[in-house]
């Protein structure tokens, strides 16, 4: 099977940049810039963010010309309302179309065509109920629009996933090469889906302009995209079979890796596979596969298997954006670019709280801007991503600006990996309102989040946060990490799951990876002007569980074969800070092999500190 070869010199984007963030230096404002650098490099940092959002500054264009779906066949439908789950775990009514609704993919695939073959244009979705039994694929120039009351109901049967894409497998469906996680793969197509695209939009006119990936409503045997996740019920008595899950042994996966990768010697099988067979779970395999070498063209998922496709995704695309519409019920992540450059998403509203909902997901991507957006997401709002395990062929996330946003529900506000083999570095945030609404029933766990450990490794460096309020505090409750049986971190004393307002965990989830060969690097974080509040509770105003958690990499983990170096945490300032009141005031910060974390007028629990913090 061959597979196509997309956009290799994204990066040349930055060659015809006139400023610092492709790294050029001329004269004039540029040898002012570099001699103010000496004396504040955070100062300096903040401009080449201001030079990624100029890169914003002239708008997408396309042709005036409509291609409206409803001329190519497309009719509305009713919806009702039906038992199913509104979040992950909690049953509720949801709306789908009623029975008998008219499948509008043909329709919308024509109208898309019938644009792309005229040169581009607009292809509008007008108001009212749209079913689409199968993906949304954009083309070059050409901007898909949902009007003011437009409601997309995609199909939730996977078969409709898998029987449009480009790459016929044979019982496993015609599928797309996508990415599950940071590794690559050929599965079931996103719902609104492009591949090696330039100049294209998703676009809606406000909030009431809905795509909706029905990821909670049931089919007629009660099975859910969100059951695949492996951790809930059954709807209405009727139980999904237990093995329909990502976290169950698929028999169509092979009892050795050797099967699909026979020059293995004995000690690589064995560290790929460990002790027990979890690796043969469709979760574990596709890293696994990458661990051994298989190219993507040869894992091949789709029928039979149960990784649930994001809701949309991008790969190897340049000048995007999506604008303007509410995105509800995704399967799987909101919003996944992969290996694009000059991205903008803005004033999105993100509502889905299913497991791995995460918000936006972007990944080896390069010159990103995020403003105006909401999150209601059911695990990270915003997760920087960078390929995981030997998926690092697109590089590093580079050059992002988040700014202007709301972040309520989720695991994490702002946050970077945990799949950043690749690496990420030069990320600003700024002005943003971790405002946490639903922080009594659904609280945000973390604000501002590094996840990585010695699997994922990556860098991550020159990371900027500035001028964020958190009204509502973070998650009052601790939730602690389970480390290695033997680490030196002792089982439920260390808080990195939820209750901070920073979490830097460099030994996340460390039991769900056998290779554990690549240590991270993380430096140069420079973050100010966090204002915390406190909420009432029975023993008074609190904001959080702990202010600070930076815990290191852990070198116990480590289980390669030749020695390598292990670095802190280093080069981290906190500064003009306050935290509020921490549930665990008597130990305000937790960290484990750090060095250089600087506190510079940060008030936590009503005390200043100023003071440089190792360990």
């Amino acid at each position: 099977m061959k597979t196509k070869h997309i956009n290799p010199r994204r990066r040349s984007l930055l060659q015809a940049l006139p400023a610092s963030v492709a790294g050029l230096a001329a004269s004039g404002p540029a040898l002012a810039a570099a001699g103010r650098a000496k004396a504040d490099p955070v100062a300096q940092a903040w401009g080449r963010a201001q030079q990624i959002m100029d890169q914003f500054k002239k708008p997408l264009v396309f042709p005036k010309r409509d291609f409206l779906i409803t001329t190519y066949g497309a009719a509305p439908c009713e919806a009702v309302m039906v038992t199913g789950y509104v979040a992950d775990h909690e049953e509720g009514q949801v709306s789908t179309p009623a029975p008998g609704a008219t499948d509008c993919y043909a329709a919308i695939a024509a109208a898309i065509a019938a644009c792309s073959a005229a040169g581009g244009g607009r292809v509008v979705i007008p108001a009212g109920n749209w079913l689409v039994k199968g993906p949304i694929v954009l083309k070059s120039n050409v901007n898909v629009h949902l009007a003011k009351g437009a409601h997309v109901y995609f199909s939730n049967d996977p078969e409709d996933f898998a029987k449009y894409g480009d790459y016929d497998c044979g019982p496993k469906g015609k599928l797309v090469i996508s990415r599950w996680q940071s590794n690559d793969c050929l599965n079931y197509s996103p719902m609104v889906y492009a591949y090696g695209q330039t100049n294209i939009a998703l676009t809606g006119e406000d909030w009431t302009s809905i795509i909706d990936g029905q990821g909670g409503v049931p089919r007629a045997d009660g099975e859910t995209w969100w059951d695949w996740k492996g951790k809930r019920k059954g709807v209405a008595q009727k139980t999904p079979n237990p093995q329909r899950t990502q976290i169950a042994v698929n028999p169509l996966n092979p009892t050795s890796i050797r099967a699909v990768a026979p020059n293995l010697d004995d000690a690589q099988v064995a560290l790929m596979e460990g002790k027990n067979d979890k690796w043969r779970t469709d979760e574990a395999y596709l890293p696994t596969l990458s661990e051994a070498g298989v190219p993507a063209a040869k894992r091949i998922f789709g029928r039979g298997h149960y990784l649930r496709p994001c809701m949309v995704e991008f790969i190897g695309c340049t000048n995007v954006l999506l604008q303007g519409y509410e995105l509800n019920q995704a399967p799987f992540w909101q919003h996944h670019p992969v290996n694009c450059s000059k991205l903008e998403i803005r004033g999105v509203h993100m509502n889905s709280l299913g497991p791995n909902s995460d918000g936006f997901d972007p990944e080896a991507c390069n010159t990103v801007l995020v403003q105006d957006c909401t999150f209601n997401s059911g695990d990270d709002c915003i997760a920087i991503k960078a390929g995981k395990n030997l998926d690092t062929q697109f590089g590093p996330t580079q050059n992002v600006v988040i700014q202007k946003c709301v972040m309520n529900s989720g695991h994490g506000g702002v946050t970077l990996g945990s799949e950043m083999s690749g690496g990420i570095q030069h990320v600003y945030a700024q002005d943003i309102e971790f405002r946490n609404a639903h922080w009594a029933t659904d609280p945000l766990n973390i604000a501002i989040r590094l996840k990585t450990n010695m699997n994922r490794g990556g860098f991550l460096r020159h990371f900027y946060v500035r001028n964020v309020t958190m009204p509502n505090g973070v998650n009052l409750k601790p939730q602690f990490y389970t480390p290695l049986p033997g680490s030196p971190i002792k089982p439920k004393s260390v808080a990195a799951g939820a209750g901070g307002v920073i979490t830097f965990d460099c030994d996340y989830a460390p039991n769900a990876d056998n290779v554990r060969t690549r240590p991270p690097v993380v430096e140069h974080i420079h973050i100010s002007g966090v204002k915390v509040g406190n909420v009432a509770t029975k023993d008074g105003p609190r904001s959080c569980h702990q202010a600070l958690l930076l815990l290191g990499p852990v070198a116990y983990d480590y289980n390669g074969d030749k020695p390598v170096e292990i670095l802190p945490i280093r080069n981290v300032t906190v500064t003009d800070c306050d935290f509020g009141t921490p549930v665990n005031a008597e130990q305000p910060w937790f960290l484990y092999n750090v060095r250089d974390v600087k506190l510079t007028n940060v008030r936590i629990g009503g005390k200043v500190y100023n003071t440089t913090l190792q360990a």
